[in-house]
């Protein structure tokens, strides 16, 4: 029987109920290991930023602060969660495109250590708050380079309508933003933020980003005098989803990106200082898993269903990116795959399919299904659609699970309502 963290997953099932989440806790801490151990440098301080939104719950940002990371957040809402948990707010970078007023003062109030700026509107609204208030905060500003890294390519002409960020091409506003954030008395102008994509395969296109922010650096420095010592990649650090995906190895990207930037630096006199990363898929994807149970089967003139009692309400992927995914089910993975199954959700909609062709064992109903490499952006874009109940997450270590987040109630789903 397949384990997870040395539990057998039909025990889990049985302990917990399905759908599930259930993550190999040793696999999360070795990640997070692996990432403080590689991104290191005698020539830069660096720092793992865990970007929240793959996977953000209580017991999660422990664990980040057990390994010394710190923490992107993208809402009120994750800040919320981050400081309910005892994480230290100095080591917080708050992200976002559209940051409400409301957001921006709670982060004041919280002692927020970093917002990354993504417009002059933001900087201008962070500028009053952080007067009315009387606090200071570090900033970066989020540029968009005009690199898109997707998969197997990159475009070093793409992107540049992306809702992030100021692009460079826009130099002009660029240096509008960077003067409004310097001549508030309360911001601290750290340096430069960019983010070029999502499951990047090629390191190349780290190289690349590298030499155009350091190289912008250089110019901020000697054609408008504005000093900056940071710089900060973002992420995109793939995972493997099916058998044809080939991330780099982890040591390898660190490496790329560490090298390349000790490369720039010197042709600036050691400009920066700085260097940040914010792996969030690659940390917690693989290590996660989801658990359905096998409910009716049926036969349509061209299809073969296995229905499951989950679907698009606890993993949109692939609805909305046709993302690809590896299923089994337990106890048979030695069974020949005689059958080929659409394996589809409970969810009203004709888009709810999970996997559109899989081979498998001869399927029953009632049989345990496992859903690989689903710890990222499975409950963190889970929804309530058709009152389903929130799953429970549950974390495995040494044969033993604990429940982190409780399966929802009836009795939650409607507790906002009158």
């Amino acid at each position: 029987m397949y384990q997870i963290g040395h539990k057998n997953v039909d025990e889990l099932a049985a302990e917990y109920g399905t759908p599930l989440f259930a993550y190999d806790e040793e696999v999360l801490r070795d990640r997070l290991s692996s990432y403080v151990k590689y991104f290191r440098s005698e020539e830069f301080r660096t720092g793992v930023i865990y970007a929240s939104k793959a996977f953000s719950c209580k017991a999660m940002i422990r664990l980040l602060s057990e390994y010394g990371l710190y923490l992107d957040v993208v809402s009120a809402g994750e800040l919320y969660t981050a400081y309910k948990a005892g994480f230290d707010m100095k080591k917080v970078f708050f992200h976002g495109n559209n940051k409400s007023l409301a957001e921006l003062e709670l982060a004041a109030d919280l002692g927020v250590g970093n917002v990354v700026i993504d417009n002059a509107q933001e900087a201008e609204c962070l500028a009053a708050v952080l007067e009315e208030k009387d606090k200071d905060m570090h900033v970066l500003l989020r540029v968009n380079p005009g690199i898109e890294a997707h998969t197997h390519k990159y475009i070093v002409t793409a992107h540049v309508d992306s809702k992030f960020g100021v692009a460079l091409a826009q130099e002009d506003e660029v240096i509008r933003t960077i003067d409004i954030i310097r001549a508030s008395g309360h911001m601290v102008f750290d340096g430069l933020h960019s983010h070029i994509g999502s499951q990047i395969f090629d390191r190349q296109a780290y190289a690349e980003l590298a030499v155009k922010l350091f190289a912008f650096a250089g110019k901020l420095r000697d054609v408008y005098g504005i000093e900056t010592d940071t710089i900060d990649f973002g992420g995109g650090f793939a995972a493997v989803y099916t058998a044809a995906d080939t991330p780099i190895p982890l040591e390898e990207v660190c490496s790329t990106i560490i090298c390349t930037s000790a490369e720039e630096n010197r042709k600036l006199g050691g400009l920066i200082r700085n260097l940040y990363i914010e792996p969030g898929r690659s940390v917690v994807a693989e290590a996660g898993y989801t658990l359905y149970t096998a409910g009716c089967i049926k036969k349509t003139p061209n299809r073969h269903y296995v229905f499951v009692d989950g679907g698009m309400s606890d993993n949109i992927r692939p609805a909305l990116y046709q993302a690809e995914y590896d299923l089994f089910a337990a106890g048979k993975e030695d069974l020949p795959k005689t059958e080929t199954y659409t394996v589809a959700g409970k969810c009203c909609e004709s888009g709810d399919i999970l996997i559109d062709s899989i081979a498998l064992p001869k399927i029953e109903t009632g049989d345990i299904l496992v859903m690989k490499t689903t710890g990222a952006y499975g409950y963190a874009m889970s929804s309530r659609y058709n009152k389903l109940p929130g799953p429970a997450v549950v974390f495995v270590k040494d044969g033993t699970a604990r429940e982190v987040v409780r399966r929802q109630t009836y009795d939650d789903i409607i507790a906002l309502e009158d």
